[in-house]
């Protein structure tokens, strides 16, 4: 019988594609590896507010790592949660809107924006369909927020300026020319590892941990074994150390039979 291992799932393009696909093999291969005695993890940058969807849930899992670090789950009894203070998170906002860029604010129960900024745009208008009454606005909450992490539009923002501002309090992953999540200081994926596996009494070596883009580096580099998966980013490959097929190719499934957990 295999050592038991925890595995770190990625959700978005990694467990599912753009339109919230899960292929049958990865629900069957996280299935399959828990009744072997593995214990599975969602891993995400996703906030617990933004991680609703049932036929997700509906998978299995032991436990969540969200909000990049910042909380964690574990059968269903939240053991660690990092808030962003509101006087910081208030600075925040302001500062990201001086230099042209729109927020979204992600915390424990409600995302935030405001419809000004994100009413026609695509991923506001795809926000609204899967967060219903978990979706809040940033004006008409102000002083209310409890966060633990923010994403930004920044398309013709002024990024340096910004992101100078702002340095001493947070990490910047940065995906393409115009989104940037900012986590609080000393919090990301591989953190979140760390401290699941100090809660489980179970060695790094035992992890696996499995991703496709920038906030996602962490993980991969610090898991025993890392896997990035075949649609993943050239920098996520480079920090894995196996490279599966694409999501939609059976790419978890694969990873798994290669790995011997099921």
């Amino acid at each position: 019988m295999p050592k038991r291992k925890a595995l770190f799932f990625d959700i978005d393009g990694t467990i599912w594609n753009g339109k919230n696909e899960i292929p049958e093999s990865t629900i069957t291969a996280i299935q399959l590896a828990r009744k072997c005695g593995h214990l599975a993890f969602l891993n995400t940058g996703r906030c617990p507010s933004f991680i609703q969807n049932p036929d997700l849930l509906s998978i299995g899992f032991d436990g969540v790592v969200s909000g990049c670090g910042t909380m964690i789950q574990y059968q269903g009894e939240t053991v660690f949660y990092k808030k962003i203070e509101q006087s910081l998170a208030e600075h925040t906002v302001s500062t990201v809107r001086r230099f042209g860029f729109r927020p979204i604010l992600e915390g424990r129960e409600y995302l935030y924006l405001d419809e000004e900024d994100f009413g026609n745009d695509p991923y506001g208008l795809k926000l609204k369909a899967e967060m219903g009454d978990h979706l809040r606005s940033i004006a008409g909450e102000w002083g209310r927020w409890e966060i633990s992490k923010l994403a930004c539009a920044m398309e013709g923002g002024d990024k340096q300026g910004c992101f100078d501002v702002l340095a001493e309090y947070y990490t910047y992953m940065v995906h393409g020319d115009t989104v940037v999540e900012m986590v609080p200081k000393g919090y990301d994926k591989g953190t979140g590892i760390c401290q699941v596996c100090e809660l489980l009494d179970l060695p790094l070596s035992q992890t696996i941990a499995f991703g496709d883009s920038s906030n996602d580096l962490a993980m991969l580099r610090i898991a025993g074994v890392g896997v990035c998966m075949g649609n993943g980013t050239e920098a996520a490959r480079e920090a894995a150390d196996y490279v599966t097929a694409p999501l939609e190719e059976d790419g978890i499934w694969k990873a798994c039979r290669y790995l011997g957990l099921l």
